[in-house]
């Protein structure tokens, strides 16, 4: 079992900057893929940037690139997602999640463990 707890979320104006931490326990070190999806309201849950526990590989959706970053702390068990340059339209709850068997988990159904999510609204 995996558990995840995000933390980070809040309010901030356009072109602004926050940082999202997702602190996992349990057996976190045999995850092949951590991510971090997002979820607006009335519209689906969607990929924002992945990375890879062991090789620190990334990737991003079109939306994010070039303004969030994802990253992991080994020692720690944690992984963070630096958003900048943030836009009305990037307002969701973001949610944290762990694939045990997928690398290069893009799909929300190949994660096995999400977090309850953080709250981020961006006001223009």
């Amino acid at each position: 079992q995996v558990q995840l707890v995000e933390s980070g979320g809040g309010l901030v104006q356009a072109g602004g900057s926050l940082r999202l931490s997702c602190a996992a326990s349990g057996r976190a070190f045999s995850m092949k893929t951590m991510g971090w999806f997002r979820q607006a309201p009335g519209k689906e849950r969607e990929f924002v940037a992945r990375i890879s526990w062991n090789t620190g590989s990334t990737y991003y959706a079109d939306s994010v690139k070039g303004r969030f970053t994802i990253s992991r702390d080994n020692a720690e068990n944690t992984v963070y997602l630096q958003m900048n340059s943030l836009e009305p339209e990037d307002t969701a709850v973001y949610y944290c999640a762990a694939a045990r068997r997928v690398y290069g988990a893009t799909f929300p159904t190949e994660y096995d463990y999400w977090g309850q999510g953080t709250q981020v609204t961006v006001s223009s």
